[in-house]
This record gives structure tokens, C-alpha cells and sequence, in this order.
């Protein structure tokens, strides 16, 4: 029986008509290996984000709303998109085909663009809908590419996948996904799917409740649900690194790590892989594997969902990351100590307004916690300030260490200190579970550089 490897392709992956033809030949080349394949692709992009198609549907709809000139947003997308077509798919018939699909998305879209002007404003639905625009022509041209170059491949459209009510993005939600997904990629037989990222409607909206990297979790609810050999998610880096490369020049490509150390790396400031992929892969015992679109040589970073043991044990921390933009918010109780009830009425304050908390410390009477400086955090405040005196530190970053064996060796966390201390670093808040995977402190934006690159080249010498 063919191993099914489920490929995910980022957006600055298939950016140009040069990149997509790159992709296409790494699937071709997957498929002379034995293998089947299944293919997952976000909006198109550049290496500028702003510039990616998703983030040109969200700033039309936005003018759509205020009265703006919406369709220049629309019409260079249009443009951007048959071009690439032009370039890509060399058979006439197929882009012929496939640009009368594209210029028919895009007429659509205005239309429903000028329904939300007349209207002025957006329903998280209708939102849904624009924003899915991105993978829908990414997936038409891709599909169409790889049938000019021999390879029988398959559209899969999955916005009208749900026809089930789910309140939240739950566990019987993702089940639910995963069975519907995988029964229509049944229906593709022998040919390769292409399939949207986008998904359908999700309650309050699908940025809102999963993120815009909501491709990754599409990739993983088929990784999980027709029990693929690997998810690999095809980026434009090698690999996961011990410390942000463009920050420390001896960081390294780590062969493997466990999926505890990536949701902690991705949490505080390392993009590596979207929370819920790595909920529904691991559940599944799926590796995932990080590789890099433009030197697919590389053997990457595999995400080893298997329990640690004696024999693989590594005592050392894995890697070092910056969470930056961090606001660190200090609030001391006005009430006598051990007051019944305190730290409830705190986070009832943080829950009503919706505030996210990245790293907390308490002690009897105080409470540190540290969030991101673009969540509007003043109505909180003023509720804060009703129960004890507050104070705010702005220009904050979070430095965090990672790794699992941590845990069973002594003394890190004593030597991470002592080298931030003869940096000269000052250290307001200290974070650390009780399961020892993570070590973190708030110190200032300014020193986030020379810490990072302090306490990397302690990892070096362990």
C-alpha cells in the first residue's frame, strides 16, 4: 500500500508563476518516489505580507465597508493572478480553462463587494467568504499547472464542507471535519487533490476562531483523519532553528523535536506551526516535517509525536526564542493578604475583555502577567485598578528556553539566569511550569537581541 504524505505549501512557497512550477516539480517528484499525495496550499504571496493576496482581500473589504476604492485592490489581484497563469501553464487549452474560472471568481467578488459598500459593514460569514477567495485561486491554478504538466490532478473546493451547526472549534468539530474531508478526497480515486485551505464557515468567523494560518490546521485535520504517513509543511527555511537565524549567526537547524517544544517555540515568537495543526497530528501519533520549498535537498525538522525515552533523552535545552511588542502589567492587591477570592475576580476582569495572556507570575498579593502590546487593554485596566494599584511597563519582550529533557537535568534555569545577570540584563518576571519545558522572563525590548544571542551560545556549550 502507497504511503500518503500530506504536502502543505505556504503562501511565499507558490508566490510567483517560477515558484509554483519549483512546487510542482517537488510533487512530481513525490509521486515517482511511490507515494501518495495530497496537496494543501494557502493564499498566494510575497515576501512582504502585506503584499499577499489575503491580506489585499482584507484591506478591500475594509475599503468595501468605509466608502473606499476597493476594486484597485481588486483589480491588481486579478492581474496578478492571470499573469501568473500565463507564465505557469504552458498548455493553452488548460489556461485558457482556468482563466475564464479565475476572471469568473473575481467578478463574483465584486459583486459581493459592492453589496457590502451599499451595506457598510461585514458579517463574520461574509468576511469568511472574501478571505477564501486567496486558496480558492491558488488551488484552481496549481491544479491546473500540474494537468499541463501530466500529472492528473483534482480541484478540491471544500467552503461548503460543513453542513452541521458547531458553536466552537471543538473536538467533535475537528472529527466531524476530518470525516467529511477525507471522504471527498475518497472521491478523487487515483488523482491528486488540491485542496482549499479554507474550509467554511467557523462560528464568530474562521480568523477569529482559528488564525490565518487555518491552512495548516486544514493540512492536519487530513493528515489526522486518513491517517497519513507525514504531514510536511513546505516553508522557506530549512528547517526549525535553535534561535532566529537572521538574530544569532551559529543557530542551527534542529533535526527533530518533539511537538511540546514546537507549540512552545511557536507560542513565544518562533513561527513554526499553527497550535491546532499540532493538537490533531499528535493525537494521531503523525510526524510533521518542516521543509524548505526552495532547497528541497534539505532533510529539515521532523516533529516526533513518539514519547521520550531513556535512549533518545537529550538533557539539553533545545532552542531560545523572542516573543517582542510585549506589554508587562503589575497589579498588587489593595486587600489584606490571602483575601478570599482575589485572582478570580482578576482573570473574570481579563476573560470579559477578552484579553490574552501570554506569561503570568503570582505571589500572595501581586500578580505580574505579560500581554501584546496591540490588544486594547485600557478598559481592563480601569476594572484592574478596582482591586489593587497597577502599573504598566510598555517596550517589553518575553525571552523563553525550550526544551523537553530540561527537566531532568540540574540547574539551567540558575545557569540562564546567571549569564542574562553578567550581560547586564535586568530580569522583571520569571515563568516556568511545573513541567520544566519552558523557562521564561520579561525583560526589556531593548535587550532582547543580546539576550537571545547570551543565552544561545549557553546552549552551545551544554
Amino acid at each position: 500500500m502507497k504511503k500518503l504524505l500530506v504536502q502543505k505549501f505556504g503562501g511565499t512557497s507558490i508566490g510567483t508563476a517560477e515558484r509554483l512550477i519549483n512546487v510542482a516539480e517537488i510533487v512530481k517528484s513525490t509521486l515517482a518516489e511511490g507515494n501518495q499525495v495530497a496537496i494543501v496550499l494557502s493564499a498566494m504571496s510575497s515576501k512582504v505580507k502585506t503584499e499577499g493576496t489575503t491580506s489585499q482581500l482584507l484591506a478591500a473589504a475594509e475599503a468595501a465597508i468605509h466608502g473606499g476604492t476597493y476594486y484597485k485592490f481588486i483589480d491588481h489581484l486579478e492581474e496578478r493572478h492571470l499573469s501568473t497563469i500565463q507564465e505557469a501553464v504552458k498548455d493553452r487549452r488548460i489556461q485558457g480553462l482556468v482563466q475564464e474560472e479565475v476572471r469568473e471568481d473575481f467578478h463574483q467578488l465584486k459583486s459581493f463587494l459592492d453589496a457590502i459598500a451599499v451595506i457598510g459593514e461585514i458579517s463574520p460569514r461574509s468576511n469568511d467568504v472574501i478571505v477564501s477567495l486567496g486558496e480558492k485561486l491558488a488551488a484552481r491554478i496549481f491544479t491546473a499547472l500540474l494537468n499541463s504538466l501530466g500529472v492528473d490532478a483534482e480541484f478540491v473546493n471544500l467552503e461548503n464542507i460543513i453542513s452541521k451547526k458547531f458553536k466552537e472549534v471543538s473536538l467533535e468539530f475537528c472529527v466531524y471535519l476530518q470525516t467529511e474531508i477525507c471522504g471527498r478526497l475518497a472521491e478523487c480515486g487515483s488523482k491528486v487533490p488540491v485542496i482549499t485551505g479554507f474550509f467554511g464557515f467557523v462560528e464568530g468567523g474562521i480568523i477569529r476562531s482559528i488564525g490565518r494560518g487555518y491552512t495548516d490546521f486544514t493540512a492536519a485535520l487530513i493528515a489526522a483523519g486518513c491517517k497519513a504517513t507525514e504531514l510536511q509543511i513546505w516553508k522557506e527555511v530549512d528547517g526549525i532553528f535553535s534561535a532566529d537565524p537572521n538574530k544569532v549567526k551559529t543557530a542551527k537547524v534542529l533535526p527533530s523535536i518533539s511537538p511540546e517544544e514546537a507549540l512552545e517555540l511557536t507560542y513565544y515568537g518562533s513561527e513554526v506551526i499553527h497550535p491546532f495543526t499540532m493538537e490533531q497530528v499528535t493525537r494521531e501519533l503523525i510526524p510533521v516535517r518542516i521543509k524548505n520549498t526552495f532547497d528541497p535537498s534539505k532533510p529539515g525538522t521532523l516533529i516526533d509525536p513518539r514519547p521520550l525515552t531513556q535512549k533518545n533523552r537529550d538533557h539539553r535545552p533545545t532552542a531560545v526564542t523572542i516573543k517582542r511588542g510585549v506589554t508587562l502589567i503589575n497589579l498588587y492587591s489593595n486587600r489584606m493578604l490571602m483575601a478570599y477570592g482575589f485572582m478570580t475576580k482578576v482573570f473574570t476582569v481579563l476573560n470579559r475583555h477578552e484579553i490574552v495572556i501570554d506569561m503570568i507570575a503570582t505571589s500572595e498579593v501581586n500578580i505580574s502577567m505579560t500581554l501584546a502590546e496591540h490588544q486594547e487593554f485600557q478598559p481592563a485596566l480601569e476594572e484592574l485598578k478596582t482591586l489593587g494599584q497597577v502599573t504598566v511597563k510598555k517596550n517589553m519582550a518575553i525571552l523563553s528556553l525550550v526544551g523537553r529533557g530540561m527537566r531532568h537535568k540540574v540547574g539551567v534555569s540558575g545557569r540562564m539566569f546567571s549569564r542574562l545577570a553578567e550581560a547586564g540584563i535586568n530580569i522583571e518576571v520569571i515563568s516556568q511550569g511545573a513541567s520544566e519545558i519552558n523557562i521564561s522572563c520579561a525583560i526589556r525590548d531593548i535587550d532582547a537581541d543580546k539576550a537571545l544571542a547570551v543565552v544561545h551560545a549557553m546552549i552551545e556549550e551544554e
